[in-house]
């Protein structure tokens, strides 16, 4: 027995044995959930969700379209209903199917946002609401071609009351499935043969590491050629993550933060001609602005 045949199968127990749990009045409904709202009663808890097992697989089946398991959309749409069932308030009079549908079809959109691509779909409000409800506006409006119309765009983007952007967004992603990087377009190869490379090629990315320890050596001896104090100045302000204020290493050396600032120009002018006479352009090492 083949799975399509084997979940076939499955489904049908379950369609079955959900549809021979009788359904609750009122009376009994609001009975079961004040019992588990106040007790934690499990066998009213039990009762009161297998009496809606079939709310859940009737809204699952509504997303079949999806392509998704329909067992795996059922086990959604139970999350969502053991939610409705830990968060019901009884004293409000509203019927616990009211209230759980709402429940079980968030939980069935968001696995299906989460599975139906492997690229994240839709985050936002209007992205949910767009991925729902595209086709099925488009259909409405009898645009039925590969390309979004522009006119169709417009008014799906006025009755979603979304940006006409994210409408185009949104039908171009629907239009395009997953494809794997392995499969081959033609002949020729894989798909990933034709992504191009943005690295470096051997030859360029060997004379970018040598110009670099080039400019690293030229940095030393600069920096080699200046006073303690000068040194001490380019380093903490200069050369380290977090440059130090002029202000606090000024307290630091017992100096003025002018004269703190002073022997920093100083400094960098020294450096700059030290680096321009060993690599040329000082800006190349990343000390002079």
């Amino acid at each position: 027995m083949g799975v399509r045949t084997t979940e076939a199968v499955l489904d049908r127990r379950l369609v079955t044995g959900a549809m021979k749990v009788p359904l609750l009045d009122a009376e009994r409904e609001r009975a079961l959930a004040v019992r588990w709202r106040e007790a934690g009663d499990e066998r009213a808890l039990h009762e009161l969700t297998s009496a809606y097992m079939r709310l859940a697989i009737s809204i699952a089946a509504r997303f079949r379209r999806y392509g998704l398991p329909m067992s795996d959309l059922v086990q959604e749409g139970v999350v969502g209903l053991m939610q409705a069932a830990a968060r019901f308030e009884p004293e409000r009079e509203v019927r616990f199917s009211t209230y759980a549908a709402w429940w079980i079809r968030a939980a069935i959109q968001d696995y299906v946002l989460r599975n139906w691509s492997i690229v994240r779909t839709g985050t936002t409000s209007a992205q949910k609401s767009l991925f729902f409800n595209l086709r099925r506006l488009r259909a409405r409006l009898g645009d039925t071609g590969d390309a979004l119309t522009a006119d169709a765009r417009d008014r799906i983007a006025v009755a979603l009351k979304v940006p006409a952007r994210e409408v185009e967004a949104m039908a171009s992603r629907l239009s395009a499935a997953d494809r794997s990087l392995n499969a081959a377009p033609g002949e020729d190869g894989e798909w990933q043969d034709l992504l191009a490379d943005d690295a470096l090629d051997p030859e360029a990315a060997t004379a970018a590491r040598r110009d670099g320890d080039a400019r690293k050596r030229a940095v030393a001896r600069a920096l080699d050629r200046l006073t303690p104090r000068e040194r001490l100045v380019v380093s903490r302000r200069r050369l380290s993550e977090d440059g130090v204020t002029l202000e606090a290493l000024g307290r630091e050396l017992g100096v003025s933060k002018e004269r703190v600032r002073q022997i920093e120009v100083q400094a960098l002018e020294r450096l700059k001609i030290s680096i321009e006479a060993d690599v040329g352009d000082p800006r190349d090492a990343g000390l002079i602005g």
